[in-house]
């Protein structure tokens, strides 16, 4: 923890300003459903930062509770080594503790869980002992061959991270980097082969959960194939 005698004015102020106008704000508890490429991860730091929200991935929180040893994290860590898959008790759990922190007070994000409608019911039983439930479901909705065309288009300069699309942002020369020169490299599950079974996998196991979600009442379907901007639109449509 850092010491606040040692925080510099400027960020103190600016770190209160902050908290004075999210006090205001609604609180949301929300979750964003996807296939790999459909904007998530574009979409999910814009409304962050609008509703002063925590964004909850759950691979992220799993790795930071093992590394900080909390007593779930260590329940974790105790799985993993031997293999085994976190049981969704856990992975609750972790979620639960990590709803008590400063910067989830207005409420969260959940990004990549639930994946199962006996996560999506766990969830709801923990939260509804916080006396709350869900907000909003934002299922990013697009056409597997649209994502196919994103993600096959993809292609990276490993040690800037710049990215480049054969069609959307196309590098000046095919297949070098704009700014050095050097080549560039397609990730290895970028390909339709690994795609296509990737998308199997999540419309087999999230489209039960959609369907939860829909009958709550609580589910919105984002038209994701738009440009980022509209689709920022849509979902700030949506949660206003």
């Amino acid at each position: 923890m850092a010491d606040l005698e040692d925080v510099q004015t400027v960020d103190l102020m600016s770190e209160l300003l902050r908290r004075l106008k999210c006090a205001q704000k609604p609180d949301k508890r929300l979750i964003f459903i996807g296939p790999p490429g459909s904007g998530k991860g574009t979409q999910s730091p814009i409304v962050k930062d609008e509703y002063c929200l925590c964004h909850l991935s759950t691979g992220d929180m799993l790795r930071a509770a093992v590394a900080s040893k909390t007593p779930l994290g260590l329940k974790a860590k105790e799985a993993m080594d031997k293999g085994a898959l976190v049981t969704d008790e856990l992975v609750v759990g972790i979620i639960d503790e990590a709803m008590n922190k400063p910067k989830c007070q207005k409420g969260f994000i959940l990004d990549g869980f639930p994946r199962t409608v006996a996560q999506a019911e766990k969830l709801d039983e923990m939260l509804k002992k916080r006396g709350t439930g869900i907000d909003k479901v934002l299922n990013f909705a697009i056409d597997d061959s649209v994502l196919e065309e994103r993600i096959t288009g993809r292609w990276i300069h490993p040690s800037s991270g710049r990215s480049y699309h054969t069609k959307f942002a196309p590098p000046k020369t095919p297949g070098v980097d704009d700014i050095t020169g050097e080549p560039l490299i397609q990730r290895k599950d970028d390909n339709a082969e690994v795609l296509r079974s990737r998308l199997a996998a999540f419309h087999n196991q999230t489209e039960p959960v959609i369907d939860y979600y829909a009958k709550k009442a609580v589910l919105t379907n984002v038209h994701a194939e738009k440009p980022p901007k509209e689709v920022t639109s849509e979902v700030q449509k949506a949660l206003s």
